[in-house]
């Protein structure tokens, strides 16, 4: 009977080729989001032994920074999880090319100026909010940061690469993926999960994701490309780190 409805009101029930692309879109991208929550974050390194391994590696060369590790492990994590296999789907399941998921370089120096003009934006904010408790707390993710040299730049790089798959996977693989679908729904839809993945943050920061989510889709579907949100993300996310250690007395260390 629900079924007898829904043909009704809908049609038949039956996929077209956009509805086929935005269904292995959407489906890929849950099982993705599962697989990287549970074996690509920091956590999951600290839990599974392999801080240890990397502590006794080299004699125990690494054994003092080996906690470190966890940051690069979620930084290729996400380059395997969210860069790469949804751009092995997107190129054999949805036959399109790289440029066609937001891969693209050529032109986006012309947008960069807009980027710029948004980070200036965002840094007021930014100032303000690394006074509030919540975020003093919670930044920079790995306590020893604030020693600086080796500490600081291992938990930095692999901060940073996990936004090369934060941007590839919600504003390249969702947004590019689901356009042909949905049009300028395809942002809504992708601020969603996008905004999920904020709720273990401070709540402003969760609250400023919808924001984010929705402006750097429609900023990568307009230039075509999600490579410039990177560099505005990895921005913002080192400008934080450098302001709540000036606050808290760790600046001097990276100097």
């Amino acid at each position: 009977m629900i079924l007898d409805r829904l043909r009704r009101t809908t049609g038949e029930l039956t996929l077209g080729e956009e509805d086929r692309e935005a269904t292995i879109v959407l489906v890929v991208a849950t099982i993705l989001l599962l697989v990287f929550e549970y074996w690509g974050r920091p956590s999951f390194y600290t839990s599974s032994g392999l801080v240890a391994w990397v502590g006794d590696v080299g004699d125990g060369a690494y054994a003092d920074l080996a906690d470190a590790g966890a940051y690069l492990w979620w930084g290729l994590s996400s380059l395997v999880w969210r860069v790469g296999i949804p751009l092995a789907v997107g190129i054999v399941l949805l036959r399109r090319r790289p440029v066609e998921l937001g891969f693209r370089l050529r032109g986006i120096s012309s947008h960069f100026p807009m980027y710029v003009a948004m980070y200036l934006v965002m840094l007021p904010v930014l100032i303000w909010v690394s006074s509030f408790d919540s975020f003093l707390r919670f930044y920079p993710f790995y306590d020893r940061a604030a020693e600086g040299g080796t500490a600081f730049w291992v938990y930095e790089i692999g901060y940073a690469l996990q936004f090369v798959g934060v941007e590839a996977f919600f504003r390249g693989f969702m947004v590019f993926g689901l356009a042909p679908r949905l049009g300028l729904l395809a942002v809504p839809v992708m601020t969603v999960p996008y905004t999920m993945i904020h709720f273990a943050k401070p709540m402003p920061e969760a609250t400023a994701a919808i924001v984010a989510g929705l402006v750097l889709g429609w900023m990568a579907l307009r230039t075509r490309s999600f490579i410039p949100g990177v560099f505005l993300h990895i921005g913002v996310a080192v400008t934080m780190d450098v302001l709540v250690l000036a606050r808290t007395g760790g600046l001097g260390n990276l100097l």
